[in-house]
């Protein structure tokens, strides 16, 4: 089969228009139009009539006499110009009359001659002439694939088009390629360098799958997505294609390309479903590390992929903790052990983006609970996996959030004693298990036991016995409920020394003893029975 684009097959149809027929039968026979790649689709001795054949004839190219009888030829190229703006006309005078050749030109008239013609000169006008249809022509049938091609990536479909004749061929197969670390590398590229870039990357592709009976059309379907349609003459086996792939390894490596190949198809209605699974193995990249990503591939990078599941709410508080203390350095910590999960798990860029986002709503709760409900700050959770397609890349923006987060917290946040607090109620939750007293708490933050009663105040609403005793018989009542601890061994796990006092204390905040409330416990878990 040939791979000529459509339509160079298909010789351009010329009409001769000359009010005297033994021009017109010598212009038709001095010269061999056939070689030019030009058909005479007839003549015509006046321009009504040459209307009529052009448009019978779906004529390219008009050779027109300027002086005919009737409509004469600057009258004719005016109506063609008006109803078949596409055909090209070449007028012919016998007078060499400046004011004939300035209507002619604002006519649009491709070329004006003076009898006697010469052959070559017409050979040549011709020739230029049926070199710039063809040109159109072969632009317009790549625009013709180019546009189905992004219509099937991007829809799925080609709106009811049929692929162009120009990718007609016995096989197919998809190869998507992208810009490694393409964030990293040009997050910062102004839309005028990048041009060149795309424009390299299109060379680069091309070059890499050159081979006698392939050819290929790419399209952008995104800044960083080339999709490019393989289409070979003939069915190639699997070593064949991969002696094309290896080919293009170094092109790809060139310029820091990796690719997804799709499976070979013989159907062009497969392309957009194998467009769809070229697209689906770019992800792997970031585990498989190929430069040339094959479906085989896909089942060894799923290997690396553990079914661990992320603690969202682990992070969540470890982060907030850190932004209490408005520590940085930890909180890029945090972030970077994050990342060093995703690492070790196998997460693809979305899996990092869900995780990402449940991490997100756990900490937007957590700050409003904590009274930071009018910060403006937003998390980037919608990021674009094409710019964001690395490890390094995503790391960096989440840790650009959490330093934004910290810096409206200290500039539109809540009073620093908001984080005095805080901090002291995480040392009282690891320490009340101990006689802790207000001052060690006071001491453990460096500032005054009365400043800190007042704060402390202030924010809980409870003194710090109280609040410490509400902590503890909270405590207390778990175990009582679901372990079979001695009442004496319970007070002194939960900070309690003195036996009496816990049992005091237990009664006045709950309004019964420990045994009782043990008891009660019990019955309710046995439904009411008593054995």
């Amino acid at each position: 089969m040939s791979h000529k684009l459509a339509g160079n097959d298909n010789p351009i149809k010329m009409l001769i228009v000359d009010d005297e027929p033994v021009i017109c039968e010598g212009l038709r026979c001095t010269i061999d139009w056939e070689a030019l790649g030009v058909k005479v689709v007839g003549e015509a001795y006046d321009g009504l009539e040459a209307l009529h054949l052009v448009k019978e004839h779906d004529v390219d190219v008009v050779l027109s006499d300027i002086r005919m009888e009737g409509m004469d030829g600057l009258q004719l190229a005016e109506r063609l110009k008006g109803q078949f703006p596409k055909v090209r006309v070449v007028m012919i005078s016998g007078y060499e009359d400046f004011e004939y050749a300035r209507q002619a030109i604002r006519l649009g008239v491709s070329d004006y001659l003076l009898k006697p013609v010469e052959i070559e000169e017409l050979t040549e006008v011709v020739n230029k002439i049926v070199g710039g249809i063809r040109d159109g022509e072969r632009k317009g049938t790549v625009q013709e694939a180019k546009l189905w091609l992004a219509n099937m990536a991007r829809h799925g479909i080609a709106y009811g088009k049929e692929a162009p004749a120009s990718l007609r061929g016995a096989q197919f197969r998809i190869v998507a390629t992208q810009l490694d670390r393409f964030f990293e590398r040009f997050g910062a590229q102004p839309p005028e360098g990048y041009v060149d870039i795309q424009d390299a990357w299109i060379r680069r592709v091309r070059r890499g799958l050159e081979h006698p009976g392939l050819r290929t059309v790419s399209v952008f379907d995104h800044e960083n997505l080339l999709i490019t349609l393989a289409v070979s003459e003939v069915a190639l086996d699997l070593y064949a294609w991969a002696e094309l792939l290896d080919a293009l390894l170094p092109e790809l490596r060139a310029e820091q390309l990796y690719c997804a190949v799709s499976e070979p198809y013989d159907d062009l209605l497969e392309t957009a479903d194998r467009c769809a699974e070229a697209n689906g193995l770019l992800p792997y990249h970031i585990l498989a590390g190929k430069d040339v990503i094959l479906p085989e591939n896909r089942g060894c990078a799923e290997s690396r992929r553990t079914a661990s599941e992320f603690d969202a709410a682990e992070f969540a508080k470890d982060l907030v903790a850190e932004m209490f203390k408005q520590d940085e350095a930890g909180v890029d910590a945090k972030v970077a052990e994050m990342f060093g999960f995703f690492r070790d798990h196998g997460f693809l860029g979305g899996d990092v983006l869900l995780a990402y986002e449940e991490l997100a709503a756990l900490l937007r709760q957590r700050l409003r609970k904590s009274g930071m409900t009018e910060l403006d700050y937003g998390l980037k959770s919608n990021l674009d996996l094409n710019i964001y397609n690395s490890y390094g890349s995503l790391e960096t923006v989440v840790k650009e959030d959490m330093r934004e987060l910290l810096r409206q917290i200290d500039r539109h946040g809540i009073d620093k004693s908001y984080w005095i607090i805080e901090k002291a109620k995480k040392y009282m939750d690891d320490h009340y298990r101990t006689d802790l007293k207000a001052s060690e708490v006071a001491a453990w933050l460096k500032i005054t036991p009365s400043y800190f009663s007042y704060i402390f105040k202030q924010s809980t609403g409870k003194g710090f016995t109280e609040y410490m005793n509400e902590m503890r018989m909270e405590q207390a009542k778990d175990l009582l409920a679901n372990t079979h601890d001695k009442v004496f061994e319970i007070a002194d796990k939960v900070g309690y020394k003195e036996y009496k006092y816990f049992v005091s204390v237990f009664k006045s905040y709950t309004g019964m003893t420990p045994k009782e409330y043990r008891g009660l416990s019990a019955t309710r878990e046995t439904g009411g029975r008593r054995d």
